[in-house]
């Protein structure tokens, strides 16, 4: 006789479709993906878009962000697989390198088509951002401007933003400085805790020949110096809600530096990071209209 499944549970059948779907989730760097697509979405808020608008926005960025991080799993496969990292759904065998690879495209061509509705700027501006996340998958990861794709894709975050407004305004330059600085700070707290297994496959990033605790210094100095942006760049004087920003800035970044100091990096970094990204993100919340020209 065949065992019928409980009501509200999933039968037989269904769990491993639920594993497959579970670890597609995983591989898509989550956590990043829904950091990047909360700020961008606050940006489209704080500069006036109506709910038709603002959503299309969340959509084409988290789209885009799904896009790079299962590239990221795909390409990195069989690299991961080599240094055992469990934290890897394709490398650890949980789905199909080729699944993670298809849904990568169908990511950044979804993305493309949902942010049309924004305008071509803001699809060009995109697609560039796409492009970065891109390019440090497929190998810029392993050079001395392993930086670069970061600092272009996170300046350009705002900037989309402002581009998908009717009609498209420019982001103000130090915006993009902000958001370039952010992007520094999130590559290198990333990279920082696997740099033995990275040298082992020959991956030898900025990070990788700058060392660990230089590279979280520079890290960090780059937080401290986007939030520093952030509160001054809107005009003199700051108001206090941009000053408490700074403050739990400034607080964050002694917090990462007396914790790289103490004990090796861990993705506690990359939290803190994310975290202060956030506060970065309420901070231009208040800026509001003065984050465009």
């Amino acid at each position: 006789m065949t065992q019928r499944a409980k009501p509200g549970t999933a039968g037989p059948a269904a769990r491993p479709a639920v594993r497959s779907m579970t670890a597609l989730l995983l591989a898509s760097h989550p956590g990043p993906s829904v950091v990047v697509t909360v700020v961008a979405t606050v940006l489209g808020a704080s500069l006036g878009y109506p709910p038709g608008r603002l959503a299309p926005l969340a959509l084409a960025i988290l789209l885009g962000q799904l896009s790079i991080g299962w590239s990221n799993d795909w390409l990195d496969a069989a690299r991961d697989a080599q240094v055992e990292r469990t934290d890897k759904p394709a490398a650890r065998g949980a789905i199909r390198v080729t699944t993670v690879r298809t849904w990568a495209f169908v990511a950044l061509v979804a993305a493309i088509l949902v942010t049309l509705l924004l305008g071509p700027l803001a699809t060009l501006a995109h697609a560039i951002a796409i492009a970065g996340g891109w390019a440090y998958n497929l190998g810029l990861k392993a050079t001395a401007i392993s930086f670069l794709p970061f600092a272009i894709s996170f300046g350009l975050l705002p900037a989309i933003a402002t581009l998908g407004l009717e009609p498209p305004r420019f982001a103000a330059a130090w915006v993009v400085a902000a958001g370039a600085l952010l992007g520094v700070a999130a590559h290198v707290t990333n990279v920082l805790p696997d740099l033995a297994d990275d040298d082992r496959t020959g991956i030898r990033g900025l990070p990788h020949r700058m060392g660990a605790v230089p590279s979280g210094l520079l890290a960090f100095s780059c937080l401290a110096a986007a939030s520093i942006l952030i509160a001054f760049g809107p005009g003199w004087p700051p108001r206090i809600p941009l000053l408490i920003g700074l403050v739990i800035g400034i607080g964050i970044a002694v917090a990462g530096v007396v914790l790289l100091l103490r004990r090796s990096p861990t993705r506690l970094l990359m939290q803190f990071i994310m975290g202060c990204a956030i506060v970065d993100v309420l901070m231009l919340a208040f800026a509001g209209q003065s984050t465009t020209v």
